[in-house]
């Protein structure tokens, strides 16, 4: 194997070609970024406890997230601005996840069109559809949400994933050393591009509320996933307001330090909803170690977001396929150590807190 063997490698050669500013604002947090370090030492804590002689057979790491067949319990997370990484943005992303065989969400602040996603998708597969995900920031303008909405579903995504930890915008205090708060010339959002050609600006509005995740479920027929549930009573309320799956995630440590890791929180998540909907996570996963940990605290995939900007800055499409095709060999690996051939068999009693000494 030539290049970088692991993620963290990926990422010491991504930010070594990327300029500072643009580092900052990809590997940045909010205010002391201890929940950014938290999501991945969390991780450290958790040991896996391994079963021998079962038998299992040659591990698979296929799985069915809302009726999607994927090709391992790894999903791509919705990040914005993948232009500032590369010139090909979402574009060279599209196609590595399409490549995969797994889903991309596709971020609202893409610096490329959901549809242009959709169509580089489609370039890589010829005989199925490529799933993708559309991620959400319901905006307090319901007629524009509802465009936005109607685009998503034009392009064929295949589910809505509502970002609902973002009443305000969190304090990133790199981003404001560097004084970066717009994105360069020649970039936009057009994901927000009126009929009339004018791009608007996201609203981040403290009013946004569960009516309006009522609003949209009357609105589209679409799966919709919330994402950014940590407290237990807000993923049952998600589930009794007609949600489809609901996502562990403390926006990558970008909205509310101190919020505790997603890793700590996945099983209290996953008991509150009793199997009544599916249960993602996103933050801190770095190794397949980490995949497996997570399918055995509950939750039915991950989703990554900074190792594919890694990937991407790294070398493109390419960069991004060597970080799936790596943490897929990790799961792999990790499952017949662990004595498993299926993730959906992964029990909790795999997992061992502890404290290294």
């Amino acid at each position: 194997m030539t290049g970088p063997v692991n993620l963290r490698e990926v990422e010491q050669a991504a930010r070594a070609l990327l300029d500072r500013v643009r580092d900052d604002y990809f590997a940045g947090g909010a205010q002391d970024e201890v929940t950014v370090r938290g999501n991945e030492s969390a991780f450290a804590r958790l040991a896996l406890l391994p079963r021998v002689l079962t038998g299992a057979g040659d591990p698979s790491p296929e799985v069915t997230v809302l009726g999607e067949r994927v090709s391992m319990p790894v999903l791509l997370a919705p990040t914005a601005f993948h232009e500032l990484a590369h010139p090909e943005g979402e574009r060279a992303t599209a196609r590595a996840a399409a490549a995969a065989g797994t889903i991309l969400i596709s971020a609202m602040l893409s610096t490329v069109a959901i549809e242009d996603i959709a169509a580089e998708a489609r370039k890589v597969s010829s005989e199925h559809e490529p799933p993708i995900w559309f991620q959400l920031y319901l905006q307090p303008d319901l007629g524009f949400t509802e465009a936005i909405v109607r685009r998503a579903e034009a392009a064929g995504c295949r589910a809505l994933v509502v970002t609902a930890d973002s009443p305000a915008l969190g304090r990133h205090e790199r981003n404001d050393r560097n004084d970066f708060h717009d994105l360069p010339p020649g970039m936009n959002c057009p994901n927000l591009r009126e009929q009339a050609g004018e791009v608007r600006n996201v609203v981040l509005s403290p009013e946004i509320s569960w009516r309006h995740l009522e609003w949209l479920r009357e609105t589209t027929s679409l799966p919709i996933l919330v994402k950014g549930v940590l407290h237990p009573d807000d993923a049952r309320l998600a589930a009794d307001h007609g949600a489809d799956g609901v996502i562990v995630s403390n926006h990558g440590g970008r909205q509310l330090d101190t919020t505790p890791p997603s890793i700590r929180l996945l099983p209290r998540i996953a008991d509150a909803v009793e199997g009544r909907v599916p249960v993602l996570l996103d933050g801190g996963v770095r190794r397949g170690t980490d995949v497996v940990k997570a399918l055995a605290l509950g939750a039915r995939a991950v989703a990554i977001g900074r190792p594919v900007v890694w990937g991407l800055a790294y070398d493109g499409e390419a960069g991004v396929t060597k970080v799936l095709d790596l943490l897929r060999r990790e799961i792999v690996n990790a499952l017949a150590l662990c004595g498993y051939a299926d993730p959906a068999a992964v029990r909790r009693d795999l997992v061992e807190e502890v404290s290294w000494r």
